[in-house]
């Protein structure tokens, strides 16, 4: 899975880099099946809603997972990034695991 990180009026630090890639890296684990079919790509893009307020949810970070050709998608707004990164994993992780159900075949009631 490749993980494309990118910031709006936002200077990543090598910390913040490094909690992204923490964080978000572990759905590694999850579409571990769903890779060797075809190539992951997990878009992050972290930044600031507003360049002068200085309280309330100002910061912004979504995600987007592209699998073949479908897109999973997650968003949160918190005054802290970490807490706006940490919701952003706990969505993308519950739809992971749905579209995982979708594609398992039924099983059938005897």
């Amino acid at each position: 899975m490749r993980l494309n990180i990118k910031s709006t009026n936002l200077v990543v630090t090598p910390s913040l880099q490094e909690f992204i890639e923490t964080k978000l890296g572990r759905l590694q684990k999850i579409v571990q099946k769903m890779e060797k079919n075809q190539e992951l790509l997990l878009r992050v893009e972290v930044g600031r809603t507003t360049k002068h307020h200085k309280k309330g949810e100002v910061f912004r970070a979504e995600a987007n997972l592209d699998i073949g050709k479908n897109v999973l998608r997650a968003e949160s707004e918190h005054e802290d990034i970490h807490v706006a990164i940490n919701d952003v994993y706990h969505e993308l992780e519950r739809e992971v695991t749905k579209f995982k159900e979708k594609l398992q075949p039924s099983k059938q009631k005897r």
